[in-house]
């Protein structure tokens, strides 16, 4: 009888010993490897700082989402996307290439929605004078125009429309250097080897070697948005609406708005 208690006494004790110790590393381990995403944002490159400034914001208290960012051309990434190339998120700087993309059936249903609106505009080197208008790139002095290349940057789309719409892009289009995304115009300006370029005005802003002789007038060009959508091949489709709705929130909001970006 005394042999039979103490069997029982030990069964118990390493019963509650597995309880204790055991059990909880077993059930641990598994959700701990589960609780970290790795979410691939593709991104137009004019969102680079203000999407570089954001990731922190969000990862307050989403300490286990790993925020990776892929920027280039708007083309340039949609094709990547329908090679395969891995993505969660995908944000455009035209409604074209998601157009596309929702075409082939590469979009989540429903996950479709504008986060931000641009200007385009004309810029020059910061001590630059003589060129106030769209017309002066007309003038012999003007020898060089930077603009996106319109089959596969948004701005250079936008950049064509505009001049096309001036009635002033047969007579300049010698003139053109093509550029492969808008932060290539841009540095092309900067470092003078082009006299001018057109790019949007948050590009303009984030330079202090470039100034804004114009704006481009809305009516001349399809309207500017930045359209995101969520790529169907991804395995974090919940955080990645977590995250897009977050570019949605007040403190992305303010990231936007500081960096000259219209809200929708």
């Amino acid at each position: 009888m005394k042999s039979r208690k103490l069997l029982v006494l030990i069964a118990t004790a390493l019963a509650t010993l597995l309880l204790t110790i055991g059990l909880p590393r077993l059930i641990s381990s598994p959700i701990f490897a589960q609780s970290n995403t790795n979410l691939i944002i593709s991104a137009a490159a004019s969102l680079k700082e203000v999407l570089e400034e954001i990731k922190p914001l969000y990862q307050q208290s989403k300490t286990n989402v790993k925020i990776n960012y892929n920027f280039g051309s708007s083309g340039a990434l949609q094709q990547q996307i329908e090679q395969g190339a891995p993505a969660d998120i995908f944000i455009s700087a035209a409604k074209k290439q998601i157009d596309t993309l929702e075409q082939k059936g590469f979009l989540v249903a429903g996950t479709r929605n504008i986060i931000a609106k641009n200007n385009l505009v004309l810029v020059v080197p910061k001590n630059a004078v003589g060129i106030t208008s769209f017309y002066n790139l007309k003038d012999s002095k003007v020898k060089k125009i930077a603009i996106g290349e319109p089959r596969s940057v948004p701005a250079g789309q936008y950049a064509q429309q505009v001049l096309e719409k001036l009635k002033i892009w047969s007579q300049i289009k010698s003139k053109l250097v093509f550029a492969s995304n808008v932060r290539q115009v841009l540095a092309s300006v900067e470092t003078g080897n082009a006299d001018v370029g057109l790019v949007y005005i948050t590009d303009a802003k984030i330079s202090n070697q470039v100034k804004v002789v114009v704006t481009a007038n809305e009516k001349y060009h399809s309207p500017i948005i930045y359209p995101l959508a969520i790529i169907n091949r991804s395995k974090n489709v919940n955080t990645a609406k977590e995250f897009s709705k977050f570019l949605s929130s007040d403190p992305a909001k303010s990231v936007f708005k500081k960096y000259g970006f219209i809200l929708p």
